[in-house]
């Protein structure tokens, strides 16, 4: 069962899609100090019908009235048309032009729609509106939030059923970057320490599993341990042989600091200073300690001197101890130089080598090597495994999806716990309470956020979503323009009282397979054009387009395509 969708565009009036009535939609980009309103009504044609048209603006009231009259040129019409809180020009003149399906009107800027001051007109008048679809998509806003709360659980945003046991650890999702980060710490070789680079991550995907208790957070989703879900039922986890966490379940951190600690302790010379308490998002570690280190506190320094100065057995046991290690120190440098780049991962071994040691890693830890897991929410091409897929994980009551795992054939999940999408939960009851800290998040602005960071990586703005099941190419993307603003509504005879505020929206063309397009079509287009591919579920892709649909009827029929290709909007 695919859930309702939650991404209704956040631009749009609840009764937009009413063609009997007038609509408009309000345009302005960031780099332009211009204001584009289209006006349009189905079945009418402005070109022929609307006559001696006049414009008249009222910043007061923030109104725009069009005045015409029609075929007959006796009666004569007024569209009061709200005007969204911008800074617009009262001297410069209102430009319009009369299209055979649609009004356009220009109106100057004095700031443009993303400048500061435009940005925090509330605050200025001491307005105090609580707008979530202005709010930017942050991990850290969520944490304090979080954090804020005495215990959380996690309701589904549909059926409002409780889906998690209370939870009071937070954290930020550490990089799955790894080998990455250790190599640039290290070096990528084992002359410059490599073998400790490779040694660190081996340690890390040992030590890699969701701990009861703790709940890690990324820009999409929240990772949660299997033992703090309620109402879904998985395998007997210890069925497995080959997956064996070595993890202190008591404990709430991801890693297993006390080995990473001593691999720590054995790195000769000076390669990480005192940074080491954040390397790859270790909330503490203790510090690496070297005798003839420069990066030592005055203390410690201080307290050496005295030692080696005294007369006592300590300060010649010291001084011993300090002989001692520079010749260890000497012996894996030689080491090093002779055993040079032979540091490698068997495809067939599961034992990392390193210098004549080796950590023995099980078969499905060895999938953690190269950070090939995700958030789940939208796969990249490069986190794609053969080792492994992708499951749905669906409400246990209304069966609607939440979020996905990692998993074998036996459907284990591969780090013992699951992907909850916040889109699709809710820390509250009731998904619009203002207790909800996932509020601000939709299945478009997630999209619209990740869509934006993939391309700007990959430095492609084409992309082709295919279904992370069947492969099979759905929904084909163009960005156009990530730094648009916009709203949309219709008109009634009623005075509107609602204010207009301009959203944030990235400009696309778009298509996908149920317009017509076939499997084949789209493939030979990402290859001529070299597009970017992820993968999502069908059901999300379903959701997208719809969103991407609605968007699309908020302009009038000449403006809905382009380049064989439909226009519109993701909110972002």
């Amino acid at each position: 069962m695919s859930p309702p969708s939650s991404a209704a565009t956040p631009s749009v009036a609840p009764d937009a899609a009413d063609s009997s009535c007038w609509q408009f939609a309000w345009e302005a980009q960031s780099h332009a100090s211009i204001l584009r309103l289209l006006l349009f009504k189905a079945n009418t044609k402005p070109s022929a019908q609307c006559r001696d048209l006049k414009l008249s603006f009222h910043p007061q009231k923030s109104l725009l009235t069009v005045s015409f009259r029609g075929c007959e040129g006796q009666t004569e019409t007024s569209v009061r048309v709200p005007v969204p809180r911008v800074l617009i020009d009262p001297e410069s003149p209102l430009n319009f032009r009369v299209f055979d399906d649609h009004i356009e009107v220009k109106l100057v800027l004095l700031l443009p729609v993303n400048h500061p001051l435009v940005s925090n007109f509330d605050s200025i008048l001491n307005v105090e509106e609580n707008n979530d679809e202005l709010l930017t998509l942050s991990v850290d806003s969520d944490l304090r939030k979080l954090f804020c709360m005495e215990e959380v659980h996690f309701y589904c945003r549909y059926c409002s059923s409780k889906l998690t046991k209370g939870l009071r650890c937070f954290r930020e999702m550490p990089s799955v970057n790894w080998r990455e980060v250790a190599d640039n710490w290290f070096g990528n070789c084992c002359c410059t320490f490599g073998g400790v680079s490779e040694k660190l991550v081996a340690e890390y995907a040992k030590s890699y599993t969701s701990v009861p208790g703790l709940c890690l957070l990324n820009s999409t989703s929240v990772a949660l341990s299997t033992d703090d879900i309620l109402g879904w039922k998985f395998p007997d986890m210890q069925s497995r042989q080959t997956f064996e966490p070595d993890v202190n379940p008591q404990s709430h951190d991801c890693l297993d600091t006390a080995s990473l600690n001593e691999v720590c302790k054995k790195v000769p010379g000076n390669c990480c200073g005192n940074n080491s308490a954040g390397f790859l998002g270790i909330q503490s570690i203790t510090e690496v300690q070297f005798p003839e280190d420069k990066l030592s506190t005055d203390e410690e320094n201080e307290t050496l001197k005295n030692a080696v100065d005294s007369d006592s057995l300590i300060s010649t046991f010291s001084a011993l101890q300090i002989e001692e290690n520079k010749r260890l120190m000497n012996e894996e440098t030689q080491n090093c130089h002779i055993s040079c780049c032979t540091s490698h991962i068997s495809e067939t071994s599961s034992k990392v080598q390193m210098n004549g040691e080796s950590v023995e890693l099980l078969e499905n830890q060895k999938l953690f090597l190269d950070g090939y897991l995700g958030n789940g929410f939208m796969i990249r091409t490069s986190e794609l495994s053969k080792n492994f897929r992708w499951n749905k994980y669906l409400c246990p009551q209304c069966s609607c999806l939440l979020g996905a795992y990692p998993c074998f054939d036996d459907n284990l999940p591969v780090d013992g716990g699951i992907r909850l999408f916040k889109c699709y939960i809710s820390t509250c009851m009731s998904s619009t309470g203002s207790g909800n800290a996932f509020a601000n998040y939709s299945l478009e602005r997630m999209f619209s956020s990740q869509l934006l960071e993939n391309a700007e990586d990959e430095l492609s703005f084409r992309t082709i979503v295919r279904d992370i099941e069947t492969k099979l190419p759905l929904l084909q993307i163009v960005v156009l323009n990530p730094n648009s603003w916009g709203c949309a509504g219709s008109l009634h005879s009623a005075e509107l009282t609602d204010k207009l505020v301009l959203q944030p929206v990235s400009r696309v063309l778009f298509t996908a397979s149920g317009h017509g397009i076939d499997s084949m079509t789209l493939d030979e287009w990402m290859r001529k054009n070299q597009a970017d591919e992820i993968y999502m579920f069908s059901s999300q892709i379903c959701e997208l387009t719809q969103v991407l649909e609605l968007a699309n009827g908020l302009s009038p029929p000449s403006c809905r395509s382009l380049q064989g290709l439909l226009l519109s909007s993701l909110a972002r």
